[in-house]
């Protein structure tokens, strides 16, 4: 069966980067997050054994989205010291592991996985998304999973794959409600701004009850509880931008033909100039 990972580049960077600390080459440039992507991706491959790995960076932020939103993000500070340093060389190293790669000026990551979906739909058995953000619930189908990592504050709880009926009980809606139930509760991590007062359960609730926001919206006075109902229809307009900062791009045309090969001169340059002596040991055994 033909199975096929889609991962959030930064999601797992930020993570790996984080998920090791402290180390570092002789001459003190970071390491920690290209030991972290490495190890990562190598587990991915056991466990999963997929026949291909994409994986797509963002690259300068939403243009669209910073255009519909001013402050989209704006609550973001910049990467963590040695964070960007090593990502060209993670860049580098995902080309050498024999993983397809892309990236595109003014796009987000969350919408080149949302277009290599559409691109893959009918060529593969199974696609996976491996990454935490919830935005890419929404894309998950008969054929679409969610890779979930193990959790920064409780990595014991492991790598979690999110099915359709997975996506419903974690947010109490289907994937095809997640782009408006998100939009009534907003997403703190994009800095942006929910329905004042509603939260996760009222939302399920008014999303159970009307199935969509034109629906919630034009039934907004025979909502419960009824302080709700003049929020909703002064706010109908916010709810729509949002629903449009929320929705994901999946028409964006780049190439996705086929993934490289692994590359062990490359590997092996990489990994020692950045002195993983351990890790390129480990590699020759397995790429034998």
């Amino acid at each position: 069966m033909a199975k096929t990972l889609l991962c959030d580049g930064h999601n797992l960077a930020f993570r790996a980067f984080y998920g090791i600390r402290d180390l570092s080459r002789s001459d003190g440039f970071p390491t920690n997050m290209v030991h972290g992507w490495l190890r990562s991706f190598w587990r991915l491959e056991d466990d999963w054994s997929p026949n291909e790995i994409w994986v797509f960076f963002d690259k300068g932020g939403s243009r669209r989205r910073e255009q519909i939103l001013p402050s989209y993000k704006a609550n973001r500070g910049l990467p963590p010291e040695g964070f960007s340093e090593q990502l060209e060389w993670v860049k580098r190293l995902t080309t050498a592991l024999g993983f397809g790669w892309a990236e595109k000026e003014g796009l987000e990551a969350d919408d080149l996985i949302a277009s290599a979906v559409t691109k893959r739909a009918d060529g593969c058995d199974e696609l996976l998304i491996v990454s935490s953000d919830k935005d890419l619930s929404q894309l998950v189908g008969p054929k679409t999973k969610q890779l979930l990592p193990p959790p920064t504050a409780n990595p014991k709880l492991g790598w979690r794959l999110l099915d359709e009926a997975a996506v419903s009980d974690k947010f109490g809606v289907p994937p095809s409600g997640i782009l408006d139930y998100l939009s009534i509760i907003g997403d703190q991590s994009d800095n942006i701004p929910g329905l004042m007062g509603v939260g996760p359960k009222t939302a399920q609730k008014w999303m159970g009850e009307h199935g969509n926001l034109e629906n919630l919206i034009e039934n907004a006075g025979r909502l419960t509880p009824k302080r709700f109902c003049s929020l909703v229809y002064e706010k109908r307009s916010d709810l729509m931008r949002n629903r449009d900062l929320i929705r994901l791009e999946s028409d964006i045309e780049f190439d996705m033909n086929s993934c490289p090969q692994v590359d062990l001169n490359d590997l092996k340059e990489i990994l020692l100039e950045l002195e993983m002596n351990k890790s390129w040991e480990q590699a020759q055994v397995r790429y034998a």
